[in-house]
């Protein structure tokens, strides 16, 4: 087994460091212009691909070529995906109901608060989060059959949170659908196609990390991932947010909150 070359790891660390702080400090100055702190969520896809590439170029000389840019494609394949639909999402400019709950009760400056709060906390969980796709960049070991398995599952992953999001953009758009809930396509299966599709997406990379030692120590990182979009930011608030909607408890009955699975027999159209 090859060695993992651990001082050339940490480097790479504290590059990846510094090139989310300068991503965090553009984004806190264009939220500062646009006077709203929505902005940060289309960092967070962007973030990823930051740090893929930087410790993707770090690593040049030091980790297996194949899962390098395996890794690279992955990880930028997601985030501008998951960057460029929130950016279109949010182009109404408007600051999103969260934040503006948060900094509402902000004790002194609004701002000073929202870095401690948001920008700072948001920096620390990529950093850890993106372990499996640093350490990947410097494992010296060739692709085997685990790094195929895990980008199968992002490839499931990323078709649930790309066809999920395209689904409620859809359903959003048509005024008829005002008031009621979307329960068609992949919202037949889960409550939350887009969120499981995040969770597959960040356990296949963890895979393609796990494949070479010492990937597979960086299997906290997805599971803070599927607890946040399962049991913290994720669905639990959304479902808190719809829960007063007409006919939304009886989509809960009926379909999966979180895993596909088919619906139960009764269910309406």
């Amino acid at each position: 087994m090859p060695a993992f070359p651990f001082p050339e790891f940490l480097a790479g660390l504290g590059l990846s460091v510094l090139g989310v702080v300068v991503l965090l400090a553009a984004t806190f100055a264009v939220a500062l212009a646009q006077k709203r702190h929505a902005v940060i969520d289309t960092a967070w896809g962007l973030g990823f691909v930051v740090i893929a590439l930087v410790t993707f170029l770090a690593s040049m000389n030091d980790g297996d070529d194949g899962r390098r840019w395996l890794m690279l494609v992955l990880t930028a394949a997601w985030g501008l995906r998951l960057a460029g639909f929130i950016g279109w999402r949010a182009r109404d400019g408007k600051e999103d109901p969260r934040y503006e709950d948060m900094l509402s009760n902000a004790p002194g400056s609004r701002n000073v608060y929202a870095i401690r709060r948001v920008y700072l906390t948001q920096g620390v969980v990529m950093l850890f989060v993106s372990l499996p796709i640093q350490v990947a960049m410097y494992s010296q070991s060739a692709l085997g059959w685990l790094a195929w398995v895990g980008a199968a599952i992002w490839l499931v992953g990323f078709f649930f949170e790309t066809v999920g999001d395209w689904q409620l953009a859809a359903f959003k758009g048509n005024p008829a659908n005002k008031g009621t809930v979307l329960n068609t396509g992949l919202w037949k299966y889960t409550r939350h196609p887009n969120y499981f599709g995040d969770a597959m997406v960040w356990t296949g990379l963890f895979l393609v990390s796990a494949d070479s030692w010492p990937g597979v120590l960086t299997i906290l990182s997805p599971l803070l991932m599927f607890w946040t979009l399962s049991n913290k930011t994720g669905k639990p608030l959304t479902e808190k947010r719809m829960n007063s909607r007409p006919g939304y408890k009886e989509y809960i009955e009926n379909t999966s909150g979180f895993f596909p699975l088919p619906p139960k027999p009764g269910r309406g159209a």
